[in-house]
């Protein structure tokens, strides 16, 4: 639990972890900074990987890059079976719950079959930090873009919407990104939102958007809203520069 008791959201929209140039994941200061969220010395994390089918070799990569970090950490799995005997505990007894990329229509389908997505909505109101990066950053709002239906991508509007907003991810590497969120803010599709550069994070306290925070120092958040019949206006948000790599 963060020690505030306020329900936190860090939205990563790249770069989460990155590789440590041997086949491994080391965590950036995005990471950090959602430990710092917890208050705790040492908190309880736990990562989800529901989005990339809890593939054994990427859940061991995680522990890996957890493993550099003063916590105590677990992982959830949905594969074949919930690995956990009661999901629900697990969770809430967690100060923090970190999801991986990786299909994000996918992730939501699986969580809602065995109602995760109510048992992540209560942790979160409990206090758990709750992080994630692209599919895990997307989730919890109200829809964005998404390649989980091929390499085109495509809107996705029933995000667990926790956050009223849409979101955008890796706003500034993918070129269909930016233009395609924007056309579906402007047209109604989605609501307005925020959207993150690769190395960004989309900080909200509650459902209120507090700050973006960023480990690159050119990179940028923004803010994404209508403006007037079928079109969108995009502002800059500057993040506040944490610790570079």
């Amino acid at each position: 639990m963060s020690t505030d008791g306020q329900p936190h959201i860090l939205a990563i929209g790249g770069g989460g972890f990155v590789p440590d140039g041997r086949d491994g994941l080391t965590p950036s200061p995005l990471i950090r900074y959602a430990f710092d969220l917890t208050g705790q010395d040492r908190p309880r994390v736990c990562f989800v990987t529901t989005a990339v089918g809890d593939g054994a070799e990427y859940v061991a990569r995680l522990y890996a890059g957890f493993s550099s970090l003063d916590a105590e950490v677990s992982h959830l799995a949905l594969f074949p079976m919930p690995n956990v005997p009661d999901v629900r505990a697990h969770l809430l007894n967690q100060d923090l719950v970190h999801v991986s990329g990786g299909s994000v229509a996918n992730l939501l389908a699986l969580w809602r079959l065995h109602g995760l997505d109510e048992i992540m909505r209560e942790a979160w109101q409990e206090g758990v930090v709750l992080s994630g990066q692209s599919a895990g950053a997307l989730c919890w709002h109200a829809g964005g873009t998404t390649d989980s239906f091929g390499p085109e991508l495509r809107p996705l509007t029933d995000g667990l919407a926790f956050l009223p907003y849409s979101c955008g991810v890796h706003y500034d590497s993918e070129p269909q990104r930016r233009p395609l969120l924007q056309q579906l803010v402007g047209e109604g599709t989605l609501p307005g939102g925020y959207a993150a550069d690769e190395g960004v994070a989309l900080h909200y306290v509650g459902t209120e958007f507090v700050q973006a925070v960023s480990y690159r120092k050119d990179a940028g958040a923004y803010r994404v809203e209508p403006d007037g019949p079928g079109t969108a206006k995009e502002s800059r948000l500057e993040p506040r520069l944490l610790a570079s790599l």
